[in-house]
Order: C-alpha cells, then sequence, then structure tokens
C-alpha cells in the first residue's frame, strides 16, 4: 500500500512543480550566502604573502607554474579543527600554504600543530595584516591560486578535501 502512494505522488506534476520551485529557492539562497560571505575577499592577482612558517621555513606566494591553496584558519576555531585532517590529505599531493591568524606566535602555533599530529606548517598572522590583505575577517578561508598567481576560487567555511582536489585540479588544468 505504501509503493502505491509513492508512485501515485512521483506522477503528480504539481508535486514535481513544488519540488523544482523549492529546489530553485534552496540554490538560490545558497548563491546569494556564498556571494556575501565572498564579498571583500582578494580576488584577481593574489595579494603578497611572504613569512617564515612553524617549521623554519620561508615561503613566498608568486607564479611559480602549479596551482596551490592557501588557508586561513586559527586554533580557537572549531570548524578549522574539524577540516584539519583534508587540509593534512590535501598536502600530501598539492602545494598548501597555511596561515594562523590570531592564534599566537610561531612557537605556540608549532606546539598547537604537533599536539594534534598536524605536519602542515603554518605562517603565524597574529596581528592579522595578511589576513587583512586577504580581506579575511572569517575563518576558515580557503583561496586557490593558480600558476600565474591569479586568485581562481574562495571559499569561506568547512570544505572537503575532494572540494578542494577538484578546484586544485581545475586550476591547474584550464590556467587563467
Amino acid at each position: 500500500m505504501k509503493l502505491d502512494s509513492i508512485k501515485l505522488a512521483l506522477r503528480d506534476p504539481k508535486r514535481w512543480k513544488r519540488w523544482a520551485l523549492e529546489a530553485l529557492i534552496l540554490i538560490v539562497i545558497v548563491a546569494g550566502i556564498t556571494t556575501w560571505q565572498n564579498s571583500g575577499l582578494a580576488d584577481g592577482v593574489a595579494p603578497p604573502l611572504a613569512g617564515t612558517r612553524t617549521d623554519g621555513s620561508t615561503v613566498k606566494l608568486g607564479p611559480d607554474g602549479t596551482a596551490r591553496l592557501v588557508v586561513f584558519w586559527a586554533s580557537w576555531c572549531k570548524v578549522c579543527r574539524a577540516e584539519a585532517g583534508n587540509i593534512e590529505a590535501l598536502a600530501q599531493d598539492w602545494p598548501v600554504i597555511t596561515v594562523a591568524m590570531q592564534s599566537g606566535e610561531l612557537k605556540e602555533i608549532a606546539d598547537f600543530l604537533e599536539e594534534r599530529g598536524l605536519k602542515v606548517p603554518a605562517i603565524a598572522d597574529d596581528d592579522s595584516d595578511i589576513a587583512d590583505a586577504w580581506g579575511v575577517r572569517v575563518v576558515p578561508a580557503h583561496f586557490v591560486v593558480d600558476a600565474a598567481g591569479n586568485i581562481r576560487f574562495r571559499v569561506i567555511g568547512y570544505t572537503t578535501k575532494w572540494g578542494l582536489r577538484a578546484r586544485l585540479w581545475w586550476a591547474n588544468t584550464f590556467p587563467s
């Protein structure tokens, strides 16, 4: 009996129209929220980014022939902690630059990463100078920068490793 009512519901064109309208409204809402979240973030040519990381290495962002991910995070951010494994996994295959905002000096950030078994080094941005240059107001914030140094994708909030991989692949395969 239940199966018959499901089949009947699927044949009802009014329901399909309502479901399509609801899906369209949801897409418009999500697109609006995403647009609002990304307003103010750096776009076009990536702003300067250079510094010393927690492992003692130095990094300077610039055109170098491959796409890379720039991630802004904070030690106090629960969403950042939840996606840290995604960033670690991604860093095994793609260049990743992480910037720790308002999380202390290099030693504090290094201790934080070590306590959690994270190996991707970070640049300390305790005074948010780098974040300000990139327009970052909330974390986590992700930027995919292509081989020419142009920002191709900007994402605020939790992001899956597969979503980031797809964006990096796209930026690397189809340069601007």
